[in-house]
């Protein structure tokens, strides 16, 4: 056959989309990859309802729908779902999920009787939808991978954050894990840095309630950085502070991946001996203090979106840190 009668088959196109949960993150990750945001009509019936429309062909075409789940989260949640299903009826060849903060992910098992496993419920509706792969950020909960049956890119914003930290040259640095559960990812976080783990041992007597029973670790003298998946309402991160203090820390600082900063979080940390709050933009911080700084994500989800499109490696970005 001569070579001008073969059918060319054009390599598959990349679309990004966002939701309306967080746009500015979406805008900032497509300026990274140098590409257009796809179009797409985003809307609520007077009744509620939500309503989606893709105003261009997706057909064929390797798609990632941005959409972190925040508040309102059922609302966020939902128009995520509605856009997958809208994506799969018009013959996307995969799909995407760039999830950057993964709702529900701290209901990731039973801790009473009668209780559901909603981060598994989460997963299940994705995976019906038609979500092909997910790319999400720092889970509570590592094993949410496993509430996939497809391939779930689990990226961590523990470089960047440790890297905004080794830039402050802080001196007699402590790396503090808020609870047992946060002990391997603080342990890199300190590994990173140079700097000893310290433990705190934490109660909670009801949801969003937390009690600092023990400070494990050599901290007098020291200057702490309590390093958490999330801020919510920031009573783990001001009772942690507080018994730092108490036990002869000189300075406190909090880092997270998630600033949800619900309820009174800003006031209390307003009111806390905190000297800094250190979070990134996978959700959309609103709250305003001097003491509250923000880190953006944007590249790393933009290199992670290019990888799997490119169909390379995405361990690759997190070279030396196992997570």
């Amino acid at each position: 056959m001569k070579k001008e009668d073969q059918i060319h088959i054009p390599r598959r196109t990349i679309k990004v989309f966002s939701g309306s949960a967080h746009p500015e993150l979406g805008k900032e990750i497509v300026s990274h990859l140098g590409c257009e945001m796809g179009k797409v009509e985003l809307g609520v019936f007077a009744n509620g309802e939500i309503y989606v429309r893709f105003l261009e062909s997706v057909r064929g075409a390797d798609v990632f729908v941005i959409q972190t789940i925040f508040q309102p989260v059922n609302r966020s949640l939902m128009e995520l779902l509605i856009m997958v299903d809208a994506l799969r009826r018009a013959s996307a060849e995969r799909i995407t999920a760039v999830i950057p903060h993964f709702g529900y992910a701290r209901q990731d098992k039973k801790t009473a009787a009668r209780e559901p496993i909603t981060a598994k419920l989460v997963a299940n509706l994705l995976v019906t939808a038609g979500v092909d792969r997910v790319i999400t950020m720092d889970l509570h909960a590592g094993q949410i991978q496993g509430f996939f049956d497809l391939p779930v890119d689990h990226l961590t914003s523990l470089p960047i954050l440790a890297d905004y930290f080794r830039d402050k040259k802080l001196i007699d640095l402590v790396a503090v894990a808020p609870d047992v559960g946060r002990v391997k990812t603080v342990k890199k976080f300190g590994d990173i840095l140079e700097a000893p783990l310290v433990i705190l041992h934490k109660t909670r007597p009801a949801h969003n309630l937390a009690e600092i029973t023990h400070v494990v670790g050599e901290v007098e003298g020291k200057t702490a950085v309590i390093v958490d998946d999330m801020i919510d309402t920031a009573g783990t991160v001001v009772s942690g502070a507080q018994a730092l203090i108490e036990k002869g820390v000189k300075e406190v600082y909090i880092c997270a991946t998630h600033g949800l900063f619900s309820r009174r979080a800003q006031e209390l940390i307003e009111e806390a001996p905190i000297k800094e709050v250190v979070v990134t933009n996978t959700v959309p911080v609103k709250v305003k203090s001097s003491k509250i700084k923000v880190l953006s994500v944007a590249r790393l989800l933009a290199q992670a979106i290019s990888n799997v499109h490119e169909d390379s490696s995405v361990s690759e970005l997190f070279k030396g840190l196992e997570y």
